[in-house]
């Protein structure tokens, strides 16, 4: 049937459908194989509903799900900052994304995308047509930016609220009509899709204005009109800005589509088809009721082999029972249960998250799944706005009555502690005067097992693994201006909250633990993570000095620089522009200078990205230039700034925090502040760590494995080459080039070294011959040329590439020489996802070494240093920093060095020697 007159087109937002269902449902995964499959489920349950109840005289006769193709698109060429800012897409619903392309197909429905176009493109340019043919259309989704399409025959539905959004509808969102949505966004902006818009004015400012000027051009052109003096300047000084923020929310109501709206008739599902696709997924649920109403015969799923006979039997969590306690008889009965079953999930409530300043308020307990209790100590009476008071709540223990009853049994070996991320809960009891031990982490438990499938954090394992979603914090403490802490919270309100903490954690325990040995990784977990946790918290305890003299120095000393470099950069443009201005930087650089490569979106506003500078950069100076200066802009904001606001009132100490489930491999990652992305290889970034200092009489030293991923490469890709060069002690990046260039080593030059140097470590990575091109500013051809060579010299690095990657294939993750596992879910991907995954497989392995021996080297530090008047202070990857009285510098070096070269030993023997390289100074800088 053609589209006209009387017909109604719906159009449904897959990918609002598919995050509903990825949030909205307890994780799920197939039986026979683990496969994540919660979202497909919830997606395929949404797609019967709507089918379900899409009949009568309103039903559809056209319809179509329309899903967004990959993150890249015109509005990137735009923008390169467009939507950089969004969190990258959970580890398990990645998989599953295709299968809802395939859910769509197999409800017959048709499935549209387009490569360069978000979906929202593609509705618009339907839902334009629809009107313009006479139709009507709906649009299923309650997406904001949808909104500036409503009228004229096009509504919106919420399908999760089952409202229709109709034009009063988005009057009521914007305070502006559906034609003027647009202007309003161009304003306000939109922190989610990172859409920068006019600084401090928000949607209702943007409404008022629009409303009163008529549209975005008229109020730009007439800014200078307006009375107050901020929102004046905000509009004259941020034009260009504003505009490109209109170009990025008007959607294309042009878009080429690939099929005509009469491809999108209602079809009825296919039985066999849509049945095998259910039998395919395991939904048995799902797969009798569809085949009910299709008529067909209710397929039968195979039934998978049941759950280890050990898996505990647990209560419900909805059927809990949580109890407050309140004074020392409660408490004891407590204590007393807690010896009769040796251990005990535990939880601190505190007024923030840095362990160093926040204040204890209560304390969960847990020993059976089920029954659980909170110990309110600190809790004060109403809020604290006004009318608040510092006047403690009734019906608590006394803070230290209550430490002094816990103390011995937090301390008694016999009793094992349970926690989610203890090394926080150990930080703060350390304040007060308990040294928990012995403990498990069900944070670690988990990392162990699952590196690379998800995040551990205690709701996201709690709704994979216990299908139940943990009560908010937010809705006890609030957000924004009226968040209080959580002494303020009601000791009734804070009860079921704090306890069923503790619950998740010991039901977590109970699953999680007996399967480390059944995945192979029980080694990993005693060895390599738990040990760490109180070497990380001793260490964060201790801080590094940083003087805020030296950063405001720096501070300036940097924005000198910048107006140095813009100086530079307008004398090579020919003409003042706004060098931070993407816009303004792509018209000098390839309409004023004509520099070749220019991408231009719909707009005409060219690309200026890293990767697009970069390639420039072998062009000509000023893109070169460009990249300095943001360089030092980072620099600036990042560190020499934040750093100050970091320094610790009573210590005069930065106190990083160290995350050992922040990276997939095993490298540490740490925050607040974020020490281990400080630039070395500029010289502005060696300047950073000159601000980085040792207390009077001391020094601080650093003492850094050389090369080791090298090292760990040639081992385990078996490089006699490299390995005899490692074992001679002779310079690597040299001989790499002696070999790959027909060099003599005494006739090797600088320029030379450094190409084999970005060659060597670029390998590690998997780069590409784009990216060595970028690295070295040389064309591609000559870069992919290096890289070719490199393999025909080094074979065996090839073959240990192949043989990884086919080894992730297979198991679907990668080991360390230590049995480290790194999943890797994405490596059977197809598309521009494939390389990535395949480039992390090759790495995982090698990274994953390397952080693994310094872990080793860090966990048996405290015990070699005990004797010495030594503290270590800080890793960096492969560097220890350590703060030392100037007359024991010498002993500790030797110490140190001892530990970390042998740090493998005796579970790994290398075929190259493991080099420690040590320096000392008065700061960070003069030490590396």
């Amino acid at each position: 049937m053609a589209f006209g007159k009387g017909c109604h087109l719906h159009l449904i937002d897959g990918s609002a459908f598919i995050f509903r269902a990825y949030h909205a449902l307890p994780p799920l995964t197939r039986k026979s194989d683990g496969l994540p499959i919660g979202a497909v489920s919830g997606f395929c349950n949404m797609l019967q509903r709507y089918v379900d109840g899409n009949n009568g005289s309103d039903a559809p006769t056209h319809v179509a799900v329309i899903f967004d193709k990959g993150s890249h698109t015109f509005r990137n060429e735009m923008y390169d900052q467009y939507k950089a800012n969004r969190e990258a897409m959970p580890e398990d619903l990645r998989p599953q994304i295709p299968l809802t392309r395939e859910a769509t197909i197999a409800f017959n429905i048709a499935c549209e995308e387009m490569e360069g176009y978000e979906a929202d493109d593609i509705i618009a340019t339907l839902a334009v047509q629809a009107r313009e043919l006479g139709g009507r259309c709906t649009i299923i989704s309650s997406d904001k930016d949808l909104m500036q399409l409503v009228g004229g025959g096009v509504e919106m539905l919420d399908a999760m609220k089952n409202k229709v959004i109709d034009v009063e509808g988005v009057e009521e969102k914007f305070g502006v009509g559906p034609d003027r949505v647009v202007d309003v966004q161009a304003l306000a902006g939109d922190s989610v899709d990172n859409v920068p818009g006019a600084p401090g004015i928000g949607i209702k400012t943007a409404a008022l204005l629009i409303n009163e000027y008529g549209s975005l051009e008229e109020l730009l052109d007439r800014a200078e009109e307006i009375k107050q003096p901020k929102r004046r300047e905000t509009l004259i000084e941020h034009r260009a800005q504003i505009e490109l923020s209109k170009r990025l929310v008007q959607l294309d109501e042009n878009t080429p589509l690939t099929f005509s709206i009469d491809d999108l008739e209602v079809r009825e599902p296919d039985p066999e088809k849509l049945l095998a696709f259910l039998v395919e997924m395991e939904f048995r649920t799902l797969s009798k009721r569809i085949a009910e109403k299709l008529g067909a015969e209710a397929p039968v799923i195979e039934d998978t082999p049941p759950p280890a006979a050990d898996a505990p039997e647990m209560p419900e969590i909805k059927d809990a029972t949580y109890e407050t306690v309140r004074d020392a008889a409660a408490l004891q009965k407590w204590i007393d249960l807690i010896y009769e079953h040796g251990h005990v999930a535990v939880d601190t409530e505190t007024t923030g998250l840095n362990e160093m300043i926040a204040d204890l308020v209560g304390i969960s307990l847990c020993v059976n799944a089920g029954h659980a209790c909170y110990i309110p100590l600190a809790h004060k009476e109403g809020s604290d706005d006004l009318f608040g008071t510092d006047a403690v709540a009734e019906g608590q223990m006394p803070l230290q009555e209550a430490l002094d009853l816990l103390k011995p049994m937090l301390e008694d070996d016999s009793i094992l502690k349970i926690g989610q991320n203890m090394k926080y809960d150990a930080k703060i009891f350390h304040r007060y005067g308990v040294e928990l031990a012995p403990f498990d982490d069900t944070m670690l438990i988990s990392y162990a097992q699952h590196a690379g499938l998800h995040n551990h954090g205690m709701d996201a394992l709690s709704e994979r693994y216990l299908g139940h979603s943990p009560i908010p914090i937010k809705s006890l403490l609030g957000t924004g201006k009226s968040q209080i802490t959580f002494d303020r919270v009601p000791i009734d309100e804070a009860t079921p909250y704090a306890a069923e903490d503790a619950d998740i954690t010991l039901r977590l325990w109970q699953l999680l633990k007996p399967q480390l040995h059944q995945k192979g990784v029980t080694t990993v977990y005693e060895t390599l993570e738990r040990p760490l946790v109180p070497v990380l918290a001793q260490m964060e305890r201790h801080g590094i000095k940083v003087d805020r003299d030296t950063l405001s120095r720096m501070s300036n000393a940097f924005a000198q620089k910048m107006a140095g470099l813009e100086a530079e950069i307008h004398e090579l443009a020919g003409q003042d522009f706004n060098v931070g201005s993407p816009k303004q930087l792509g018209e000098i650089l390839f309409d004023k200078l004509e520099l070749p490569g220019g991408k231009t979106g719909k707009t005409g506003a060219y690309s200026t990205g890293v990767d697009v500078l970069e390639d420039l950069a072998t062009e000509h100076e000023l893109p070169g230039k460009v990249l300095d200066w943001r360089q030092l802009s980072k620099l600036k904001s990042t560190y020499t700034d934040a750093l100050q606001t970091h320094i610790n009132a009573d210590t005069g100490r930065v106190h990083t925090s160290y995350s050992i489930v922040g990276a997939n491999t095993g490298r540490l990652s740490s925050s607040e502040p974020n020490l281990q992305n400080i630039p070395v290889r500029s010289e502005e970034g060696r300047r950073i760590r000159e601000a980085f200092v040792a207390e009077q009489g001391n020094v601080l030293v650093s003492l850094d494995y050389s090369q080791i991923e090298l090292r760990i490469l040639a081992h385990v890709a078996g490089i006699d080459a490299l390995k005899r060069a490692f074992k001679d002690g002779q310079d690597i990046h040299a001989m790499t080039a002696s070999e790959m260039f027909d060099v003599p080593l005494d006739e090797m030059t600088p320029d030379v070294r450094r190409k084999a140097k970005a060659i060597n470590f670029g390998v590690i990575y998997g780069i590409s011959g784009f990216g060595l091109a970028r690295n070295l500013r040389i064309p591609r051809a000559e870069a992919q040329g290096f890289i070719d060579r490199y393999f025909e010299r080094f074979p065996g690095i090839r073959t240990y590439m192949d043989e990884t990657i086919q080894f992730a294939k297979d198991h679907g993750y990668v080991q360390t020489l230590f049995g480290r596992k790194i999943n890797t879910p994405e490596i059977n991907a197809k598309g521009p996802g494939a390389g990535f995954a395949k480039r992390a497989a090759i790495n995982a392995p090698i990274q994953g070494t390397a952080a693994d021996v310094i872990r080793r080297a860090m966990i048996r530090m405290p015990d070699a240093i005990r004797d010495l008047p030594c503290k270590m202070l800080l890793q960096v990857h492969d560097e220890l920093i350590f703060e030392v009285p100037e007359d024991a510098v010498e002993q500790t070096i030797e110490v140190v060095r001892e530990v970390m070269e042998n740090a493998s030993d005796p579970a790994v023997k290398f075929d190259v020697p493991l080099v420690v390289e040590a320096g000392q100074g008065a700061n960070w800088a003069e030490a590396h």
